[in-house]
């Protein structure tokens, strides 16, 4: 028998597990799974080699519950350890077994499933167990079995054990306050989520829960597009059909695996940051996947497999580094190619499917120059009589027409098509074409296209008076004098709040509004972006909004040769048309309004 205690730099490693090693308890089962996967892959290695004898028989990895006892076990028919591989292995914690063993064949092709660290992952049986017990018999010929026990303190002690069998037993005696994980529905819970996709079979209650050969490690030409809805139903089983996959198969400069579903968006962005699930070689890590996707592909779905992401001895975090940041222009290349792929082969099918992946894309190329360039070619941009153009097509169509004086292409757009109907018809009136850009992200979306086209602008159709919006400097003639303009002008100017609106003067065409209100494209751009959280001065920037007088319109005359009653009814009519149509009449003048209708019938 062996006594001792157990080589660490600190004498209360227990607590420091227990509390800040790992974010959560119930990775314990991960790391020990994991480790009996390791062992039975090096036993699986070695016997390819010829470096051990006998059969390898039944690999399975058995989990099982005893209530009376309080334990929960973890048995393996791996490698197993000497008694001295258990004081090497367990006892000096920090030496990394798997570490050791990868080393040793890292010339070898069959290294690659070796998983992670044995040793320190071991310790986490303690955050649910105040005694585990090992109970080993190594596959070297002629090996005693070995037992190793320890309760939560620095103290060990290894006898000879009565295992029979090649393999380990990790024995946890688990605590009161973690006796959960002696309930079935909460181990196979666990099992599920962290053990789903294992390279080894795992049984747990006379069921093996796992798919050793999952989708994505499979040759893509050997799948049927049935493989692929199939598996995101298991991954997703409440959400619709995805649009479209990509099959992630990389094994040089890095070696990445794993399958990337676009699901069907809908015009708000998913704030959810759970729907992609990293594996390393097979075994769940994590579904946060900031450090390795960026913002943009998080609204993606799917599963990543990469041994080359680095984790910390816990699994429970990522750190960035250069093999990460390749990896996340890999798959950004990879998505942007499938969509040039869907585009270029089947345009009609890709303008069916542009509503429910639109904002994924917008959302790329604001957030990566990269991803601009690749995508630019292929982000549609539909106008209101549903006519879709790429972004370098839209621009050249509206060049002869939507021109203005100083040579910028000036492209016109409503949000709320029915809301802004009036003006979108004043546009389409004079010829200009007008997009629909009715997203959540195409507030920004809009001042990234300015930025990235030169001498381009983009303006809401109720930025302006439809003469306007494209300054050509054309020159209209007024039927009114110079004096009937001043004394028009003055006259309106009784009837508005002047805090919120200016009441200027146009020479306009006399079948346009008589009174139009508008709100300039900078201010209301500065005032939503506000609002969006982006520019909270903006934000608190009062209301100001412009009241164009058309002052070739019939009423301009009927107006001024009106006595002064009439005169305030007709402006007051007016402006509450004109407020109606921007959506600005409400509480107790829409209410006043309303009455001053029904009154009139």
């Amino acid at each position: 028998m062996q006594k001792g205690k157990v080589s660490v730099n600190t004498e209360n490693i227990f607590p420091i597990i227990k509390k800040f090693l790992y974010t959560d308890n119930e990775i314990f089962l991960r790391e020990l799974i994991s480790n009996a996967t390791d062992a039975t892959n090096k036993l699986k290695v070695l016997s390819q080699r010829g470096e051990t004898s006998g059969e390898l028989g039944d690999l399975t990895i058995k989990v099982s519950i005893d209530e009376a006892k309080k334990t929960l076990t973890i048995s393996d028919s791996g490698l197993g350890m000497t008694a001295e591989e258990i004081d090497k292995y367990i006892n000096q914690i920090a030496f990394s077994g798997a570490e050791e063993f990868v080393e040793k064949f890292k010339d070898t092709k069959e290294d690659a499933n070796i998983i992670g660290h044995f040793g320190l992952g071991f310790y986490s049986s303690y955050m649910v167990a105040d005694k585990v017990e090992i109970n080993s018999l190594s596959h070297t010929e002629g090996a005693e079995p070995a037992k190793w026990v320890c309760e939560g303190s620095t103290d060990f002690k290894i006898t000879k054990g009565k295992r029979k069998t090649r393999g380990t037993d990790i024995i946890l005696h688990v605590n009161e306050e973690n006796s959960e994980f002696l309930q079935k529905w909460k181990i196979q819970e666990l099992l599920n989520k962290y053990c789903k996709f294992l390279p080894i079979p795992i049984q747990f209650d006379d069921k093996v829960i796992n798919e050793i050969a999952p989708l994505w490690k499979k040759n893509p030409s050997d799948l049927k597009e049935e493989d692929y809805t199939e598996f995101y139903s298991t991954l997703y089983p409440m959400s619709e059909p995805p649009l479209f996959w990509i099959h992630l198969n990389v094994d040089y400069p890095f070696n990445l695996t794993g399958v990337l579903y676009f699901p069907k968006i809908k015009k708000e962005i998913d704030p959810s940051r759970n729907k992609i699930q990293l594996y390393s070689n097979q075994v769940y890590v994590t579904d946060n996947v900031e450090d390795i996707v960026p913002e943009y592909l998080m609204l993606l779905h799917g599963v990543i497999d990469s041994p080359d992401i680095p984790l910390n001895v816990s699994r429970s975090s990522l750190q960035a580094d250069g093999a990460v940041k390749k990896i996340t222009s890999h798959i950004s290349k990879k998505v942007a190619d499938k969509l040039a792929e869907l585009h270029k082969a089947d345009f009609e099918d890709y303008k069916a499917k542009w509503h429910n992946m639109s904002i994924f894309v917008k959302y790329g190329m604001l957030s990566d120059d990269k991803f601009y360039d690749r995508a630019k070619g292929i982000c549609l941009l539909q106008n209101t009589d549903k006519v879709y153009s790429s972004i370098e097509e839209y621009i050249a169509k509206i060049e002869p027409n939507q021109t203005d004086k100083n040579g910028n292409k000036i492209g016109l757009y409503t949000n709320d098509a029915d809301k802004q109907h009036s003006f979108v018809e004043a546009a389409k009136a004079k010829g200009y074409d007008v997009l629909l850009l009715d997203e959540v992200i195409d507030n920004h979306f809009i001042s990234n296209l300015e930025q990235k086209n030169e001498k381009f602008q983009l303006k809401r159709v109720d930025a302006d008076t439809a003469g306007k919006l494209i300054d050509k400097d054309d020159k209209t003639e007024s039927v009114l004098s110079d004096d009937e303009v001043a004394n028009l002008k003055t006259a309106f100017e009784t009837a508005v709040d002047k805090d919120k609106y200016t009441i200027t003067t146009e020479v306009m065409s006399p079948d346009e509004a008589f009174v139009t209100i508008t709100r300039s494209e900078w201010e209301r751009r500065m005032s939503e972006m506000g609002g969006m959280g982006g520019m909270q001065m903006f934000g608190q920037m009062p209301e100001k909004y412009s009241v164009a007088i058309n002052t070739n319109h019939n009423l301009a005359t009927k107006v001024l040769q009106a006595d002064a009653d009439e005169q305030k009814t007709l402006m007051s009519k007016a402006i509450d048309l004109a407020k109606l149509s921007q959506n600005l009449l409400t509480g107790k003048e829409l209410s006043d309004f309303v009455k001053k209708q029904m009154a009139s019938l």
